[in-house]
């Protein structure tokens, strides 16, 4: 009975942190589900059209981003959190991150074509926010990559030494 507290105990955090990806992954599933729906059945929106379908689009680098999130909860559960496979599951979440701000990047001349055509200073700014989030994740999975090389590689001399 003991070990089985302490072994919820251990995984609590990282088991509200699955549950919090799986929703976001489902959140995020829904609101493609229904942009893809406006976009191609309705005719009111106009110019925002291809923008609806990009950010779609993009959805597919976030789904693979949340699915290397999972996987390095999995290693941190399996106390696999110090190995190459938690480097290599971060260097992914960045990759994932820069993609879909590359991705807003191309498409900010279209954001901002539309926002003049339709007089929307709102939708530069979004556009705006759109590119700079992913770049803010992608730093931080940097920092974390980075301080991670540095913890397996000095518990590899640790080990060496004893």
């Amino acid at each position: 009975m003991t070990t089985l507290n302490s072994q919820f105990i251990n995984r609590g955090p990282t088991l509200f942190l699955k549950l919090v990806i799986f929703f976001i992954g489902l959140a995020a599933l829904g609101l493609c589900a229904l942009l893809l729906l406006v976009s191609i059945n309705s005719e009111e929106v106009g110019y925002y059209r291809p923008i609806l379908i990009g950010m779609c689009v993009t959805s597919i680098p976030f789904f693979f981003g949340l699915y290397q999130a999972l996987k390095l909860l999995g290693y941190i559960d399996k106390n696999k959190a110090f190995s190459d496979l938690s480097v290599n599951a971060l260097k992914k979440i960045k990759f994932s991150a820069v993609t879909i701000s590359v991705m807003y990047v191309l498409g900010m001349p279209f954001i901002y074509y539309v926002g003049e055509k339709d007089d929307a200073p709102g939708v530069i700014l979004i556009g705006l926010v759109l590119v700079a989030a992913p770049i803010v994740v992608a730093v931080f999975a940097a920092i974390l990559q980075k301080l991670l090389r540095s913890a397996i590689n000095i518990k590899l001399e640790n080990d060496l030494t004893v």
